[in-house]
């Protein structure tokens, strides 16, 4: 499994990353020519230039230059007692993590993006069934333990974010401050993200204490669906459900707990208590046959009690990203 932790590296990189973007012009304006030995004069060192020229010179899509970061591949980096030792940029950046190597550390300005290999830990016997009910208003995440009938709710202010930043960036627009529009959107998308640690790390501190496998509505062809309302599509792509759903699925894997998806028709649709077709106003559910419960409650356990459509995701064996803040 591969993780990516955004590490500050404390060191001023103007004049490297000025070079860095000479050179990924120089690719894109010579791609024959993608050996180092051509930038020589540039004084960047080789282990990184060579990086940055096969990176823009084989990208064909690849027109113009923006920003370069620095990228220093394995053969690159030294590490020794929680250190990683940089040796072409003199540069030390302490990292105690726990890893099988250390692929490649891309570099900007302030941060290192280090990538890791790190191996997964066998998949635990589950006694449990955890259903997950992700939502556009309310609690964002509603989760449902088949078993014990527990339920938590999760990310209550999520929609408070939504509505308080829609409305601060209206307001700019109207007054033509783009600049700080794109300031307050980078600042929702830090306090989105945030949001979406803390209520991952509560699914899987769960799921471990309850020995239980997780289980998902497929998010795949949500945003395709036409029959939406525009309130309900606003809220959808507003708030990142998949990066949500990706964050759970990298932290399950680091703890063992298996991760599967269930198709989501009538989820919300159906009693959990006997499986009719039951009638749904906002948060409030009831079925023919008494049963009232609140409405993502009663999905999220349709959720825990259907099979999964699809395979464990440890089978999967895809790529995940991770943050170096340990949430």
């Amino acid at each position: 499994m591969i993780l990516t932790y955004k590490v500050k590296h404390g060191k001023k990189l103007d004049k490297e990353l000025s070079i860095a973007k000479k050179i990924a012009e120089f690719a894109l304006n010579n791609r024959d020519k993608l050996s180092s030995k051509h930038v020589t004069h540039l004084g960047l060192k080789s282990v990184i230039a060579n990086q940055i020229l096969r990176k823009y010179g084989r990208n064909k899509k690849a027109n113009t230059v923006k920003s370069v970061k620095l990228t220093i591949p394995n053969q690159g980096i030294k590490y020794q007692a929680g250190v990683i030792n940089i040796p072409s940029l003199k540069l030390f950046i302490p990292f105690n993590k726990s890893f099988q190597k250390i692929n490649q550390i891309e570099l900007d300005k302030l941060f290192a993006y280090i990538s890791i290999t790190v191996s997964e830990p066998p998949t635990i016997k589950i006694k449990t069934h955890i259903g997950v009910d992700l939502n556009t208003t309310g609690h964002c995440a509603v989760v449902a333990i088949r078993e014990t009938g527990k339920v938590l709710k999760l990310g209550k202010k999520a929609e408070h974010i939504h509505r308080k930043y829609k409305n601060i960036r209206k307001n700019l627009q109207k007054k033509r401050l783009y600049k700080v529009v794109k300031k307050i959107k980078n600042r929702e998308s830090r306090i989105v993200r945030d949001l979406n640690h803390k209520i991952s790390k509560s699914i899987i501190s769960l799921a471990v204490k309850e020995k239980g496998g997780i289980q998902m509505e497929k998010l795949q062809g949500m945003r395709d669906n036409k029959k939406h309302r525009k309130s309900f599509k606003y809220a959808l792509n507003s708030w990142s459900f998949y990066q949500l759903a990706k964050f759970v699925e990298y932290k399950a894997l680091l703890a063992g707990i298996p991760v599967t998806y269930i198709e989501p028709a009538y989820t919300s649709k159906c009693c959990s208590r006997c499986g009719q077709i039951g009638e749904r106003n906002d948060k409030y559910f009831k079925c023919p046959c008494g049963h009232v419960e609140h409405a993502d409650v009663n999905a999220a356990f349709n959720i825990a009690f259907l099979s999964p459509s699809i395979v464990q995701l440890q089978e999967e064996k895809s790529f995940l990203q991770a943050e170096s803040d340990t949430r």
